[in-house]
């Protein structure tokens, strides 16, 4: 039988721009699902130089944040704790608030996209390709550490951000070789091809897809699909979504926050192609 909360404890989503969240609507399926009927979680447009502010202002009320561009790093040196997971890429996307008020931060989008390829099959690869640099690829590098067997090839727009990802790759484990964004297409032969770049900044590949490609993991989710993920469809290869991440990565931090388990993960995943069907409606 589901048990109710009366703790009135309290979550949100922060970062900036922030409104295009669908953190609210996992979220608040979940606690629906498991009667947790006080508790609440709400979306703030917090700037880097707003955090330190915020996060002095919140009452014994509150059990944990989400945390989105630009704040994953910038939170920090304001945190008690930095779980491993999260140091390894030095990016937090989870806040846990325990009773004392101590702030532990942790990073549910690496374990995220474990679980999103792990659902789809992927479970271990030979080699991968990742389309861009900055903080979910690295990400990605962190979870390709878990299932990729062989090198790692990242198509990048500047040598400083080749550098950077070969500094990842050598921190984390990972064979990392870069190439230049002009040769992306090169990326579309590997077994796996994670997509970690803006909207758009995909699309000239979708003419160039092999005859029989392998797995596309396109961690945007609106606009959903991407024309890359589209024309990858179509041409009979698997497509892991944004919307994918967003709901595996959720589902850990509703298991963190509220210390219950399992998250629902088919109630929030089916509140979050509602949400979208709406918004693209």
């Amino acid at each position: 039988m589901r048990t109710t909360s009366t703790t009135g404890r309290r979550a949100a989503v922060l970062g900036s721009p922030i409104a295009h969240s669908l953190s609210p609507v996992l979220h608040r399926a979940a606690y629906a699902e498991l009667g947790l009927t006080d508790w609440s979680y709400d979306r703030f447009e917090v700037a880097e130089a707003q955090l330190p502010a915020f996060l002095g202002g919140l009452d014994p009320s509150w059990a944990g944040l989400s945390l989105t561009m630009p704040l994953k790093r910038a939170v920090i040196p304001l945190l008690d704790a930095v779980s491993g997971t999260a140091a390894s890429v030095e990016a937090v996307n989870t806040v846990v608030i325990d009773g004392d008020g101590r702030r532990t931060g942790d990073n549910t989008d690496i374990p995220g996209m474990l679980a999103a390829l792990r659902e789809r099959g992927v479970t271990a690869v030979e080699s991968a390709a990742v389309l861009g640099a900055g903080a979910t690829a690295s990400s990605a590098l962190a979870a390709l550490s878990q299932l990729c067997t062989g090198p790692v090839t990242a198509y990048v727009r500047s040598e400083a951000r080749a550098d950077e990802m070969r500094g990842w790759g050598t921190r984390l484990g990972v064979d990392v070789r870069t190439a230049d964004w002009s040769e992306a297409a090169d990326a579309l032969t590997a077994p796996l091809v994670i997509a970690t770049t803006p909207a758009g900044a995909t699309d000239a590949l979708a003419q160039r897809i092999p005859g029989r490609p392998g797995t596309l993991f396109d961690v945007l989710y609106d606009p959903w699909p991407t024309a890359l993920a589209a024309a990858w469809s179509a041409q009979g290869g698997p497509v892991v979504g944004g919307l994918d991440l967003l709901v595996h990565q959720a589902v850990l931090q509703v298991e963190l926050m509220t210390g219950r388990a399992p998250a629902p993960l088919a109630v929030m995943r089916k509140a979050g192609e509602q949400a979208l069907g709406a918004h693209r409606s």
